[in-house]
């Protein structure tokens, strides 16, 4: 018997969910990268999703109304939202002056959702301009700091062990916007490395694949998001 709903919005990795499926929560990740026809793995619904088109927003409000959904969590896209891209911000405004605030946008559309649902929720994003067209966000982390969140046998990442270090020792600020009831989890650090991410320098570029591989949640992180808001 499911322990209750959980939803991720903007999630194509589905790592976020994993500790959540893993205790038996029905688990669903929506993204415009999954296949229309959906698919199943490891407990997680991988479902087709345009969350840029409100009406899809609308649709998941009905689908869920009347079902217990237990959290929410949303990772909007940060391409013209983080500050690392600012050198292009004029260029991009030049194209259309709105582009920031649709962006942000999207993401302020996350959290009206969640708060329809009125489950606890977080909205993630890198060190970004929401700050200023939504408002300052709520908490802040880096990987490392949820580190020993993963147990020393499980140090090595199960997918991609050859971008992301061991434990999550690297250091990324990361910024939540989140509900009032939403629990930010008690930091466990492990070592981080002196200096600038080495990992950084093997996932430059643009390709889809690097994309998602920056996006995706931290373990130790995702972990202690679990511990410390399941239902």
């Amino acid at each position: 018997m499911s322990k209750g709903i959980v939803i991720s919005l903007y999630d194509f990795t589905g790592e976020a969910l994993k500790p959540w499926a893993e205790a038996g929560y029905t688990c669903y990740a929506f993204d415009i990268q999954h296949p229309k026809e959906g698919r199943v793995d490891q407990g997680i619904c991988y479902q087709y999703a345009d969350l840029h088109d409100l009406t899809t927003h609308k649709d998941l409000l009905y689908e869920f109304s009347g079902r217990r959904v237990v959290f929410g969590m949303a990772f909007p896209v940060c391409t013209d939202l983080a500050v690392s891209g600012a050198a292009w911000f004029k260029r991009k405004a030049e194209h259309d002056p709105e582009f920031q605030e649709k962006a942000a946008q999207y993401a302020i559309d996350c959290s009206n959702l969640f708060e329809y649902m009125g489950c606890p929720y977080f909205i993630e994003n890198p060190v970004s301009v929401l700050a200023t067209k939504w408002r300052k966000p709520d908490h802040s982390f880096h990987p490392y700091e949820y580190g020993e969140y993963i147990p020393d046998d499980e140090a090595e990442h199960p997918r991609w062990p050859e971008y992301i270090a061991p434990k999550d020792a690297y250091t990324k600020k990361t910024c939540l916007w989140t509900s009032k009831s939403f629990r930010m989890p008690r930091k466990l650090p492990t070592c981080k490395p002196n200096g600038y991410s080495a990992q950084h320098l093997k996932l430059g570029g643009k390709s889809q694949r690097t994309k998602d591989i920056r996006s995706a949640t931290p373990r130790g992180f995702a972990t202690a998001v679990y511990e410390f808001n399941r239902a």
